[in-house]
């Protein structure tokens, strides 16, 4: 057995006297009810601090969100996808400034799983094959941005979807990457759904076209 450990901290510049937002029901518990290790930093014993910001409206909706500081692997998707899920379940105080970015750094941390007998610098070649792989999936985003745009070679095309075809990336993926989306939209992430159907469209597929016109205006 092993266990998965999450601390929060809710870190925003205010006045002396000024009220900070709160979360219904306490930030913290929310995200530790919420939080789902990712499975490439569980199973390569990846832990750290993702510091996320955002931005909230005077209804408690978060409008803008980032990370401001990650790892650089799917931890900071999901300290990312833990905040947007409290989008709406802010109480905001009349003093806030709606302009006034806050800062929730998310401490991932693993324990009974045998992660004190990893390696350091093999944790540290999984983070960077994370990366090389994030660089090749941008490779193949920013291909499939330009022809939109008409700005491509045809001749290119192939080597794309070599890149596809070896990052595993096929109609099954984008159809769980699809489901994913319609996954956050149910839950009110609409940033984070609009995202996934993006990755889909850029990744030379129609299947989220009438999601992305739905949702995505």
């Amino acid at each position: 057995m092993f266990k998965i450990a999450a601390a929060f901290l809710l870190l925003i510049s205010v006045s002396v006297g000024a009220q900070e937002p709160q979360l219904k029901g306490g930030l913290s518990s929310y995200l530790t009810e919420h939080k789902i290790y990712p499975p490439y930093s569980l199973h390569n014993c990846i832990q750290g601090t993702v510091s996320i910001g955002f931005k909230l409206n005077a209804k408690g909706t978060i409008y803008y969100s980032t990370v401001k500081k990650g790892i650089g692997t799917d931890l900071d998707d999901e300290a990312l996808r833990l905040i947007r899920m409290t989008n709406g379940k802010w109480i905001v105080p009349l003093t806030h400034d709606t302009t006034t970015l806050v800062i929730v750094s998310v401490n991932f941390s693993l324990s009974g799983y045998d992660c004190d007998r990893k390696d350091k610098k093999e944790i540290a070649l999984a983070i960077k094959a994370y990366k090389d792989e994030k660089e090749l999936i941008d490779v193949v985003l920013n291909f499939y941005r330009n022809k939109e745009k008409g700005n491509y070679k045809q001749e290119d095309e192939i080597k794309i979807l070599q890149i596809k075809a070896d990052l595993g990336i096929d109609d099954e993926y984008l159809d769980d990457r699809v489901n994913a989306g319609l996954r956050k939209q149910k839950q009110g992430d609409i940033q984070g759904a609009c995202e996934d159907f993006n990755f889909v469209k850029y990744m030379g597929s129609d299947k989220a076209n009438d999601w992305l016109v739905k949702y995505c205006k």
